[in-house]
C-alpha cells in the first residue's frame, strides 16, 4: 500500500465482445480493476466469429497464432480454424475469466458524449438508459457493420435475399436458383460450400481476387496431444508461425517488387484449376497482386468450374421481382440473392454519435478519412480509445497480435489516470497530425496505393485501414506510453490509498 494523489479508481466502458472487447475486460480485471461494464447488441460474446455463420466460415491466419498469448490453445482441430472453433474459444475465455457478469447483452450503444467537467463519457443506449464510465473503449472491430449495395430495385425482389454477414439458415437453398453478388474473402467461402447442391450459381464479379492455395490441414490426434504435453512445443508454434508470416510485410510496404514471386504462385494455382482460356482471363485481376487483400482458398476455382456456376462481369443494372438485370440488357432469374459484398470498413464506429470536448462529433473530426495517433486516440476526444482502430488492419499477420499491444497500451493510460491524478488525458492535436503525416508518407510506398480501389480506402483514396510497417515495430512503439504525447487535466480531490496503479503498471 502506498500514498498517492489519486482521484478515483477510473471506471471502463468497453463496447464490444469480440478478440478487442474480450481481451481489454481480461486484461483490466487481472490489474485489479472492478469497475468495468462491456456493452453487446447481441446476446452472446463473439463479435464478427458470431456473427459470420455462413457456410465455410473460416480464419486465413494460423490458429495458433490467432488467440491471445495469454490464453493459448493447443487442442485446435485444424491448422486454419473454422468459425465454430473460433466462436467457442472466445466463449471458453469469456466463462474462464468471468467476463460475463460484467456484459450488458442486448445492450446496443447508440452514442456517447464527454462530460469536460467530471472528465467522464455518458453512454446512451438502445434501451433508452445511460451508463457513464471514466474510459471509453471502442472495440467494435472494422468489419461489423454489412454493406448493402445501392442497386436500383433492390428491394422489389420477390424471392429471399441476405448478406453472408446475416445467413439465413432456415432458408434451404437445396435446389434454388442462387445469385451471389461479390467475390471477396465470404464469397470465396460459401460459394464452394453451396454450389454442390443447389440448381445453380451466377456469381456477379465486379473485380476479381488473386487467390492462393490455403495450407490448411487437420491436425493428428497425435499431434495435438504433443502440443498439449510437450513443454514448449505450442509455444515454438506460435513463434515459428509469427516469423513465417512477419517478413512478408516487406513486399506489403517497402519493396512491392517483392509481390513478383506470390504473382508466379497466384498464376501457377489459376493455371492449375482453370482449364478454360476464357474464364482464366476472367479471373486473373488486372490490378497488382497485394493492392486488395490476398484470399487463401483450396476449393473456390474447383467450384467455379462446376457445371453449375456462372461468372457473370456485366455490371448489375437493376434488380427485378425475379432476379438480376446487366447493363446488357440480359435478365438473370433468381430464386435468392446472396450479398458478399463486404462490410463498411472505413466508417469506424459508425452508426455511433462520439461527442468530445465542445460538442464536436467523431464524424466532424473525420470528415476527410478517419486517423487516430497510433491508431486508438484522437485529439479533442478525452480517454477514448479505439482497438483496431484507423491504420492497424494487417495483409501478413495476426491481428490478435495487434489487439494485445493495443490493449497494454491502454493500460498504461488507465494507470495515469489513477497515478497522476488527472481527470483526463488527451493525445495532443500536434502530435496525432506528424503521426498521421508519417502514415500517409509511407503509405505511398505500399502496392496498396499501386491504383486499385479497395476496402482499405475511402471513396477519396485515403487507406484509413492498413499499418504499413512489421507488427512487432507497431508493438515497439505503443510498449510505452509517451506523457508528453498527451494532455493532462489535472484532478482536485484530495490523496487516497490505493493500489491500483501499482497491478495495472505491471499488468
Amino acid at each position: 500500500m502506498r500514498t498517492r494523489r489519486a482521484a478515483r479508481t477510473p471506471s471502463v466502458a468497453i463496447i464490444g465482445t469480440g478478440f478487442g472487447g474480450l481481451g481489454m475486460a481480461i486484461r483490466l480485471k487481472q490489474a485489479g480493476l472492478k469497475d468495468i461494464a462491456v456493452f453487446e447488441r447481441a446476446g452472446d460474446v463473439g463479435g464478427t466469429w458470431r456473427e459470420n455463420t455462413y457456410p465455410g466460415a473460416a480464419c486465413d491466419v494460423p490458429s495458433h497464432l490467432y488467440a491471445f498469448s495469454f490464453e493459448a490453445k493447443a487442442d485446435w482441430t485444424r491448422r486454419f480454424a473454422t468459425q465454430p472453433e473460433i466462436l467457442d474459444y472466445l466463449r471458453h475465455c469469456a466463462d474462464k475469466y468471468d467476463i460475463r457478469r460484467h456484459i450488458r447483452f442486448n445492450s446496443e450503444v447508440l452514442g456517447a458524449g464527454f462530460d469536460e467537467a467530471a472528465g467522464m463519457w455518458t453512454l446512451a443506449l438502445s434501451d433508452g438508459s445511460s451508463h457513464r464510465a471514466t474510459v471509453l473503449v471502442s472495440a467494435c472491430g472494422q468489419l461489423n457493420r454489412p454493406a448493402i449495395p445501392k442497386i436500383a430495385g433492390i428491394d422489389t425482389f420477390r424471392g429471399e435475399m441476405f448478406h453472408s454477414a446475416n445467413w439465413n439458415h432456415d432458408y434451404d437453398l437445396s435446389g434454388q436458383r442462387v445469385a451471389v453478388i461479390g467475390t471477396g474473402a465470404s464469397a470465396i467461402q460459401f460459394v464452394p460450400q453451396i454450389a454442390p447442391r443447389v440448381a445453380s450459381v451466377t456469381l456477379f464479379q465486379r473485380q476479381p481476387p488473386h487467390v492462393l492455395p490455403k495450407p490448411d490441414y487437420p491436425y493428428r490426434p497425435k499431434t495435438v496431444a504433443a502440443f498439449r504435453t510437450v513443454p514448449g512445443l505450442l509455444s515454438a508454434s506460435r513463434i515459428a508461425t509469427y516469423w513465417t508470416l512477419e517478413p512478408r510485410a516487406l513486399a506489403f510496404t517497402k519493396f512491392p517488387q517483392l509481390m513478383s514471386y506470390i504473382d508466379r504462385r497466384f498464376q501457377l494455382n489459376i493455371g492449375n484449376q482453370i482449364a478454360d482460356e476464357s474464364l482464366r482471363e476472367t479471373l486473373t485481376p488486372k490490378y497488382k497482386i497485394g493492392c486488395k487483400r490476398i484470399l487463401l482458398s483450396n476449393d473456390y476455382y474447383k467450384a467455379l468450374v462446376r457445371p453449375n456456376v456462372c461468372v457473370v462481369t456485366d455490371g448489375i443494372a437493376e434488380i427485378r421481382p425475379t432476379g438480376l438485370v446487366t447493363r446488357d440488357g440480359r435478365l438473370h432469374e433468381a430464386d435468392a440473392i446472396v450479398l458478399g459484398t463486404g462490410f463498411h470498413a472505413t466508417d469506424f464506429l459508425a452508426p455511433m454519435e462520439i461527442t468530445g470536448r465542445g460538442g464536436q462529433t467523431l464524424n466532424e473530426a473525420w470528415r476527410d478519412g478517419a486517423e487516430a495517433y497510433l491508431g486508438m486516440t484522437v485529439s479533442g476526444f478525452p480517454n477514448l480509445f479505439i482497438l483496431y482502430g484507423p491504420n492497424t488492419n494487417l495483409s501478413h499477420n495476426s491481428i490478435v497480435f495487434m489487439l494485445e499491444a493495443q490493449i497494454g497500451y491502454v493500460l498504461q493510460a488507465v494507470d495515469r489516470l489513477q497515478r497522476r491524478p488527472a481527470r483526463w488525458l488527451e493525445v495532443r492535436a500536434d502530435v496525432q497530425s506528424e503521426f498521421n503525416t508519417g502514415i500517409r508518407e509511407r503509405v505511398k510506398a505500399t502496392v496498396w496505393d499501386s491504383g486499385c480501389t479497395s476496402w482499405y480506402k475511402t471513396e477519396a483514396g485515403k487507406n484509413t485501414n492498413n499499418w504499413p510497417g512489421f507488427t512487432f515495430a507497431y508493438r515497439s512503439q505503443v510498449r510505452r506510453l509517451r506523457d508528453a504525447a498527451f494532455h493532462f487535466e489535472r484532478e482536485t480531490t484530495p490523496a487516497v490509498h490505493d493500489n491500483l496503479g501499482r497491478k495495472l503498471s505491471s499488468g
